[in-house]
């Protein structure tokens, strides 16, 4: 089985690990956080990060040769699940009709002490 690690150029990229792994007919993307193209975390509240995330999701599709359309499960991971109304909104708003399937549960820490990570699954 082919394995191909993917890097999107809109992302930094980080030593240890790639943004997507693609193996054939699917493609595994890394949890995004709500940070910009130079790592550092973007204002406001979950709303924005939440609009953030799913951008650096699309980057990191677009670099594996998917998009939303074609995710078939995403893991949202919140600091708090007091954020989870306000998030679903966002997330709502931005990804097409009918959702994938879903998972969402309150970490209990995540990467620079961000409020919110999502990460996808995708078909190629």
């Amino acid at each position: 089985m082919s394995v191909q690690k993917i890097n999107s150029p809109d992302r930094p990229v980080k030593p240890v690990y790639s943004h997507a792994v693609k193996i054939p007919g699917l493609i595994f993307c890394s949890g995004q956080t709500p940070v910009d193209s130079d790592g550092k975390v973007v204002p406001g509240d979950i709303k924005a990060h939440t609009a953030q995330c799913l951008s650096n999701l699309t980057s990191v599709l677009e670099a594996a040769g998917s998009s939303w359309d074609k995710v078939v499960k995403v893991n949202i991971y919140l600091k708090s699940m007091g954020d989870y109304a306000a998030m679903n909104e966002e997330y709502t708003l931005r990804l097409p009709d009918p959702k994938p399937a879903r998972t969402c549960i309150q970490a209990g820490g995540l990467p620079m002490d961000v409020d919110i990570a999502i990460e996808a699954i995708a078909a190629v």
